[in-house]
This record gives C-alpha cells, structure tokens and sequence, in this order.
C-alpha cells in the first residue's frame, strides 16, 4: 500500500530537517566543552544539587538567545559581527571584538587545560601530546570543509551519553535532587555567586551567539527553513542541558557527601566510579578529551569569524589560505599560542583556569546579549521576523540579572 499524502510530507519534512540540522547541535553541544564539564563537576562536588536550577534556567536563556541568532542569521543572512559593524560605531564595533576576542582566549586556553587533564589521566606526557593535538586540529580546519566537519562533530556529540549514563548508576536520592531543582537554594557567599556566574557563562557563552549566526549564514539558510532551525537549536539546547544535568547530579551524588571537591581531571573521574569501576579514569578521560578536542576548533573559528566580520575580511573554511589570510592567521595564532601557554601552567592548576574562563564568560554576556536585543527589535533589520514579547521579557530580564550577580561578585571579592 502506498504512503499516504500525510506519511510523505511528514518523510519530506524530516528529511529537511536532516538537511538543515547542525548548526544549533553543534553550538549547544560545544558549550559541554572541557571547561563546562569541569564547571558542572566543581558545582556539584561543592555544593550537591544547589546550583540545578541555575542551569535550568540557564539552558531555557541558552535557547532563547540561540534561536534569536538562528533568526537573524536566516532573515539578514548576515552575521552577528557584521550586524554590529553595520548598526553601531567602528568605536563600539572594536571594544565588543576586543572583549570578545580576550573571553575566547580564556575559553580556548581553558579548553587546552582539559585536554592537557585528559592526557594527565592517561599517565600521557601532555607537554609532548599537547603540540601533536594542536597541530592536528589545525590540519583538520585547514583541509576541510564546512560540511566534512560538521559530520564530524555531529559524531562527537554522541559521547556525551556517557555522564547521563554515569548519573543513573551514582544512584542518586532523585527525590532531593528533584526538590533542589526545584527549590531554587541559594548559598550567600562568594564562592557560590562566582559558580553560579560560572554556570550561567558556561551554558551562554559570548562566543556561541557569533558561531551559530555565522555557521547560520555559511549554509546558506534563509527565512524558508527557519522553522527546522529553531527546532535544530531547541533541539541541541536541551541535549546541552541534560548532560550538564547529569553531570552535576553525578558528582552530587558521589563526591559531594564524601566531601571530596573536585580540583582536577582525576577527581572529577571519581564520579563515574559506579559506571566504570577500575576505568573509571578511562571512561572520564575518553569524555574529556573528546569535550576538549570538540571545542577547541570552534571557539577557535567562531572567534576568527567574528573578528574578520566585524573588520569586513574574507572568512571562511572553505576559502584557501590566500583567499582569507586574516581568518586563518587569526586562527592559526589562537590555536598555537594558547597551547603554547598551557605549557607553563602546572597540573594542579587546569581546572581552576576552566573555571575562571567560565566566569568571565557570564561576565560579558549582558553586554552581548544588549546588543542582540537591540539588533532583533530593529523593524528596519528584522521585519515581520523582529522579537515577540515573551522572547524580549526573557532576554531583557536575563541581562538585567546577569549585570546585577557580575556587579555583586565584584563587590564580593574586595
């Protein structure tokens, strides 16, 4: 028997969606990078379930700035850093990159901290690992496409069932952990403020509103397939959600009521025992180094697009070297020079630079997320497509926020 109308448009709508998909899984994914997963193992090794319902309300944000992107970039077919060139003063549009450019450099070198933390729990000498990594990832931009690594990272993405998995078997008392999430505890002191900070700066980096616009308009989407692209980012913001989730549940569970807090790659592998027993390490390693090695790239590349947006430079990685030099010389020395810098720091010490980069990424997100709002509200830019008032509730009442805890953290550490 044939295939109804309604099964045929319902296989011609899935087989769009698969088209348009990746831009939202991929940037929402991404944001579980090295230094999120240490970020949501120090929460909950710190303070158990308490800070659940910050990344809750983290991911719904996420989502909804996410899908402001997904719009302008489908209806201008522009990016975020172009936008703000065209809209705003060359004066504005350089301190934004600037800013942009330093919070990337911190979440670059936070994420080659926990790739040198994976190689520290394979007994690896990361000092000779590290520059073989760095020098492949730099190969895989430079000789790929568009398309080549979105696959690639569509791939990577299926990892990260592993501190889902690891939560479960923690077996956690999932009527506190309920109660927590929805109980909005609050601890009064610095040290939660700057984790919660961090949290929130963990699930909405700065980096990933100019990365998904860019990779937005990169596959040439336009206002036709919106609709499969807001499911592609919801899609990929609650898969960002649940395993930060998991990963705080799991440490919760396990290295909160021992009392261990987690300072390194090897305490934070203390969480999957249940799951792994003796490969505990390898288990948590394998997660590591594939956050590590799945964000490096991209935070890389959506800060060379940003800036050469931003300035009017060819960008792109399907372009040769000569047809962008800026864009790879960008990064090309983002790359290099932060490993370069992990070299130098001590072991002890990765998991405390993850979580400062995390912090300072919930430090300049208000500012970011200012100027998205006032380009989303512009009827002259946006059209029909401008901001609905819900959406505008939210991501107004977030910045408002956001500006308050940043101004309270610097008030608390003086």
């Amino acid at each position: 028997m044939p295939p109804s109308r309604k099964q045929a448009q319902m296989w011609k709508k899935l087989i769009f969606f698969l088209l348009v998909m990746g831009p939202g899984l991929i940037t929402a994914n991404v944001d579980n990078d090295a230094n999120g997963i240490a970020t949501y193992s120090i929460a909950g090794s710190h303070f158990g379930y308490k800070l659940l319902w910050v990344l809750l309300l983290a991911a719904l944000l996420q989502a909804v700035v996410q899908e402001m992107n997904t719009r302008m970039g489908c209806i201008t077919r522009k990016g975020l850093a172009d936008l703000i060139r065209e809209n705003f003063s060359l004066k504005f549009t350089f301190w934004i990159m600037l800013a942009l450019f330093l919070a990337n450099y911190a979440n670059i070198i936070g994420d080659f901290a926990g790739l040198a933390a994976s190689f520290e729990l394979f007994h690896l000498p990361f000092k000779i690992v590290l520059p073989v990594a760095t020098v492949a990832i730099w190969f895989l931009v430079l000789i790929g496409s568009y398309q080549k690594i979105e696959r690639v990272f569509l791939f990577a993405c299926l990892i990260y069932v592993t501190y889902i998995i690891s939560a479960f078997l923690a077996k956690p008392d999932w009527g506190t952990v309920l109660k927590e999430t929805v109980s909005f505890p609050v601890v009064w002191d610095k040290s939660f403020l700057l984790l919660a900070i961090a949290v929130v700066g963990t699930t909405v980096a700065p980096w990933m509103q100019f990365f998904q616009q860019g990779i937005v308009r990169d596959k040439g989407l336009v206002a036709k397939e919106l609709p499969y692209s807001k499911w592609d980012t919801y899609i990929g913001c609650f898969m960002m959600g649940l395993v930060g989730y998991f990963v705080i549940v799991a440490c919760g569970a396990t290295l909160h009521p021992a009392g261990i807090r987690v300072e390194t790659a090897d305490d934070a592998a203390r969480a999957l025992a249940p799951l792994a027993g003796n490969y505990t390490k390898l288990l948590f390693g394998v997660g590591l180094l594939n956050a590590a090695l799945f964000s490096i790239p991209i935070i890389t590349l959506a800060t060379a697009y940003a800036i050469c947006e931003a300035f009017g430079w060819e960008s792109g990685i399907g372009l040769r070297i000569k047809e962008a030099p800026a864009f790879f010389s960008i990064f090309t020395f983002l790359l290099f020079s932060s490993a370069l810098i992990l070299l130098f720091i001590p072991p002890r010490q990765l998991f405390n630079v993850m979580l400062f980069s995390q912090a300072v990424n919930g430090i300049l997100m208000p500012l970011i997320l200012v100027v998205i709002l006032l380009l989303i509200n512009k009827s002259s830019l946006m059209g029909k497509y401008k901001n609905t008032l819900p959406s505008n509730i939210i991501g107004w009442g977030a910045a408002a926020v956001l500006t308050v805890a940043s101004l309270l953290l610097l008030i608390l550490s003086h």
